[in-house]
């Protein structure tokens, strides 16, 4: 045993038993889950946004990605084109690989995409009860990935009695939207299963054409849970997404109508066994299979069809133990096994695989003067890429009878190469394996959050700063006829800092403002160490991070109509660099700035309907997210929900 892991032991057992009597206060109610065990949001030191269930039961958004960007998280949002095209949420002006997503307890990343990465396109929004996204370094609890933040979704469960409900929705570009539900619960059951059906003619995927690109989402979500005994639980979730679109896949081309089928599914069994009031555990089985099928546009006489998938498999244990009111820890073990193929027509199927295997543990401690901290660690290890270990510390001190808060938060990360990153899959030389190491990463933020009581005001600032090296990219060497394609590790180091500032105040009973603003400034020094690249935007801004993001949020309830409800969105986003021509050389150019207005209005009548109005992009604003790609025009949808 090496002395570094010695004195992480040591630190540990200290922390727990030298320090561990000092309060006997109730912890609050209100919890989250940044640590992997509910705790309240006020005594957690990192940046967390929460998204309870009656804000997506009054949302008019359909999609995950679009509720999100359109609301004070901190997030930048893009898409590439209009519905059910590829999307991403970015978190801390970093790309979308280093940011860690889950649904009910299951990590959703696809092992077959280049940098196992996941997409926000085909998320539904009518089943989703919560979100928490947390930012800043998260590795320590989620492993891999989690430099950036994580985003933990969780979905509807059976509320007692038995309830059904029905929603549907019409609008522009042909859209249609229908949505139903049932769940329930007793004393020892509890289940919901929900039913969704997306379809629209859409818009067109290129700015460069005119014809409309469709898209179709058929979504289920089935949960259910039984209290076996007192002690003993058992749960199990499913998702399950079968999509069809047409894309444009060629910038500045003619209508190229080529077609992406996908299916995405994932689900989980677990077990709780609560032996003692203080001690949980929790053992889980979890399954994530994405297939993605391209086809060429029809009568182009191109037949072939390119087939992927990524197939993961999880066993997961947790547990949380609570010495006293004070102090608690959460602890754990992992086996992560992912899979991916690609099978090309003309030159047969590849198949690749990888095993990871973790163990973690992160204790909470109440210390005097309401200070709360956190301390954890995370030992990985990949079968080819070797091991890595991320630690973290958290803090969190309350001020003013609970009104002011000032948090701290530092960490260190980490990101496995992904299958493609290893084999470089789809080159010439796709069997040969790279040897390639981790991405590294160092982050920390300090902040204040601050509730005005007298105004009903709420506030909150944090500055934030991040920074990876050995980034991962692709690289080709050799001429067109022989080149050979490999991964590497680039020297130079890519940061990321930035402002975030949120703010809610409820001017009256009828009046109520939501802000968000972020400055993000990023170094790409990656980019820099690319001498066979133009390099007239090197080590400048990164790619579709705007250096300014502003969204205000403004919602009406009106004194003679207090079944209405009127929100006017407005998001103004700065320039951005993006990249240039197909060939991933940098040149002049840019996203141009924009500001975009949406409208929303509910109405309830009595307590089982609620008509729905939104006008998105109201005043009809021409812009883009990713160069050369349309965003949505003015459409308006109108729709209908019945609980019974």
């Amino acid at each position: 045993m090496d002395g570094q892991m010695m004195l992480r032991i040591f630190i540990l057992f200290y922390f727990i038993f030298v320090t561990s009597s000092v309060f006997s206060k109730e912890i609050p109610i209100i919890v989250i889950s940044a640590s992997k065990k509910p705790q309240s949001i006020s005594t957690v030191g990192t940046s967390v946004t929460v998204l309870e269930e009656n804000f997506f039961n009054n949302s008019t958004e359909y999609f995950l990605g679009d509720a999100l960007s359109n609301n004070t998280t901190s997030a930048n949002f893009f898409q590439n084109g209009g519905h059910g095209t590829s999307s991403a949420i970015q978190l801390r002006g970093l790309p979308k690989r280093y940011s860690t997503v889950y649904i009910d307890g299951v990590k959703m990343s696809d092992p077959s995409s280049v940098s196992n990465d996941f997409e926000f396109n085909h998320i539904l929004t009518s089943s989703i009860s919560r979100v928490e996204i947390l930012k800043g370094n998260q590795s320590s609890v989620y492993g891999s990935g989690a430099i950036g933040g994580t985003i933990n979704i969780t979905t509807k469960k059976g509320k007692p009695g038995f309830h059904k409900d029905i929603n549907y929705m019409t609008g522009s570009h042909g859209t249609h939207n229908l949505s139903t539900s049932l769940s329930g619960a007793d004393e020892k059951n509890n289940f919901f299963v929900g039913l969704e059906r997306f379809q629209t003619d859409g818009i067109s995927t290129m700015r460069h054409n005119n014809e409309k690109d469709r898209y179709r989402n058929n979504s289920l979500v089935a949960n259910y849970g039984h209290a076996l005994s007192d002690k003993l639980e058992f749960t199990t979730n499913t998702r399950i997404a079968e999509t069809y679109l047409q894309y444009d896949a060629e910038a500045k081309g003619k209508a190229n109508n080529e077609e992406q089928d996908t299916m995405e599914a994932s689900s989980n069994i677990s077990l709780v066994y609560k032996p003692t009031e203080n001690f949980t555990n929790k053992f889980t089985v979890a399954n994530t299979y994405i297939k993605r099928i391209y086809a060429a546009a029809p009568g182009s006489g191109n037949t072939s069809k390119d087939n992927y998938y990524g197939d993961r498999y999880s066993f997961m244990y947790a547990g949380n133990y609570d010495f006293n009111l004070d102090t608690s820890i959460v602890f754990g073990s992992e086996r992560e096994e992912d899979e991916m193929g690609y099978n090309e027509d003309t030159t047969g199927r590849v198949d690749h695989n990888s095993l990871v295997t973790s163990n973690y543990y992160d204790i909470q401690r109440r210390l005097p003067n309401d200070i709360y901290v956190t301390l954890g660690s995370r030992f990985d290890e990949h079968e080819r890429a070797g091991t890595e270990d991320s630690h973290r510390f958290t803090a969190a001190q309350l001020f003013d009878n609970k009104t002011t808060k000032l948090k701290y938060s530092y960490g260190t990360g980490f990101r496995f190469p992904s299958l493609y990153e290893e084999f470089y899959v789809y080159a010439s030389n796709a069997n040969s394996l790279q040897f390639v190491k981790a991405e590294n990463s160092t982050s920390w933020d300090f902040g204040i959050e601050k509730n005005f009581l007298d105004l009903n005001l709420k506030t909150d600032l944090t500055y934030f700063n991040v920074s990876y090296t050995d980034v991962l990219e692709g690289w080709k060497s050799g001429t067109s006829g022989s080149a050979t394609y490999t991964t590497q590790n680039m020297p130079g180091e890519v940061r990321s800092q930035g402002i975030e500032f949120i703010s809610e105040w409820i001017k009256s009973d009828f009046l109520k403002f939501g802000l968000n603003y972020t400055y993000t400034s990023t170094y790409d020094g990656a980019e820099q160490d690319d001498p066979d690249k133009n390099t007239s935007y090197y080590s400048q801004q990164m790619v579709r991070v705007p250096r300014n993001i502003l969204n205000l949020i403004t919602t009406v309830k009106f004194p003679n109509y207090e079944n209405l409800n009127v929100t006017l969105n407005t998001k103004w986003s700065d320039t951005a660099r993006d990249y240039g021509n197909g060939n991933r050389t940098y040149k002049d150019e840019r996203i141009d700035d924009y500001i975009v207005n949406d409208l929303s209005a509910n109405y309830n009548l009595g307590a089982k309907y609620k008509l729905y109005v939104n006008v998105t992009n109201i005043f009809d604003e021409k812009y883009e997210t990713v160069r050369d790609y349309n965003q949505m025009d003015r459409s308006f949808n109108f729709g209908l929900k019945q609980n019974f």
